[in-house]
């Protein structure tokens, strides 16, 4: 589901005088594969069907980066100044449907940009943390969705983007950038409901980089599309919680070290959900440790590590989980690779079943999901 790494086809070009310059950029990413899971449980309403665990092999579209089709431009005003937008739509390359039922379900912005001091756009956009924070994660750089922390609770695999958003994206200054947003809920005389804000700072210089972030969603069952349990899905790891969940925190951090063809990465995230329910509360900490090592320039393989311990307030239980992340990736041209990539989850402590992101849970404490597919960027 990522958004990086896109390529563009400029579609005009257009001069309207020595100091004013317009360009459009049709892009687009089509990511297919073919899965295949050892356990995953049918739901209905989203409840899980008792007994319905079995094999899974379906054809499923955008993991390690989402289908989607964008446009986005700039327009020169002069002084340093140019205006932006963007219109980026997901979709459903396997059946040709919108993602989300929305006509531009990732991002619809427009803004000025300036060279000197930033830029502040307005519509719907990520958070701060998915784009300074996410890049630390195996995730954010290759395998995806199934790769995500469980069931992607820290939104560090860009599972919703915010909609109404200000944001702000400050210039890199000695390799530092800030950036903030703010989304009103709308609501009159009810000021937080359905908002969210968030920060993030991360340094980029040479073969180091880090950063940290926060996010915070009001009533994020309603203000964003996240994971919610419901028809056919269910989410076994925090659904309840989500549903109950009157806010939802995110702290998280990362840094990363390239060494020559090896890149290592390490990243943190703690995962709120505040209940109006007394007790309700429910939080997550991940641990996640990876690394990426390039064989040649077409062959890159990764693997990841991820630790999940949780805490549930009203029965004082712990679930945890561990998960295993590999893939390899060998690009067949600048546009257009192919690549393997496996999961493997178990959960432990309070945790009765296994749940990789992008799948129904497991009937078991076990599941392992298996992909191969192919990726074009234009």
């Amino acid at each position: 589901m990522k958004k990086h790494l896109i390529m563009g086809l400029p579609l005009v070009l257009l001069a309207g005088g020595a100091q004013a310059q317009s360009s459009v950029t049709l892009y687009g990413v089509l990511d297919l594969g073919i899965d295949y899971a050892n356990n995953v449980v049918s739901a209905n309403n989203g409840q899980a069907v008792a007994g319905s665990g079995g094999r899974l092999v379906q054809m499923q579209s955008g993991v390690p980066l989402g289908s989607r089709w964008g446009l986005k431009g700039t327009e020169d005003l002069g002084a340093g100044l140019s205006a932006v937008f963007r219109l980026e739509s997901g979709f459903d390359a396997a059946n040709g449907q919108a993602g989300g039922g929305l006509a531009f379900s990732r991002n619809a912005y427009v803004g000025i940009q300036s060279v000197r001091y930033g830029a502040l756009t307005f519509g719907r956009q990520w958070d701060a943390n998915v784009d300074l924070l996410e890049p630390f994660t195996l995730n954010g750089q290759y395998g995806g969705w199934y790769f995500a922390h469980p069931n992607d609770m820290d939104n560090l695999d860009n599972g919703f983007s915010v909609p109404n958003a200000i944001k702000y994206v400050s210039p890199a200054i000695a390799g530092v950038t800030f950036e903030g947003h703010y989304s009103p809920g709308g609501h009159a005389g009810a000021f937080s409901t359905d908002s969210t804000w968030s920060v993030a700072i991360a340094y980029a210089g040479g073969a180091f980089g880090a950063g940290v972030g926060y996010l915070h969603v009001d009533d994020p069952v309603t203000a964003v599309a996240g994971y919610a349990s419901g028809g056919g899905f269910t989410n076994a790891i925090y659904g309840d919680a989500l549903a109950r969940a009157r806010s939802q925190s995110v702290l998280a951090a990362g840094a990363s070290y390239t060494l020559g063809s090896l890149k290592v990465s390490a990243a943190f995230s703690d995962t709120a959900f505040r209940s109006s329910i007394g007790g309700g509360d429910m939080t997550f900490q991940n641990y996640e440790i990876s690394g990426t090592y390039s064989f040649t320039s077409a062959l890159l393989m990764g693997a990841g590590f991820t630790y999940t311990i949780g805490h549930a307030h009203a029965s004082d239980t712990t679930p945890k989980y561990q998960q295993v992340n590999l893939i390899a990736q060998y690009a067949l041209s600048k546009r257009t690779s192919v690549y393997a990539m496996g999961a493997f989850q178990n959960a432990s402590g309070a945790a009765p079943v296994a749940q990789i992101a992008g799948f129904n849970p497991s009937g078991t404490s076990r599941q392992v999901a298996a992909r191969l597919g192919m990726t074009h960027q234009f």
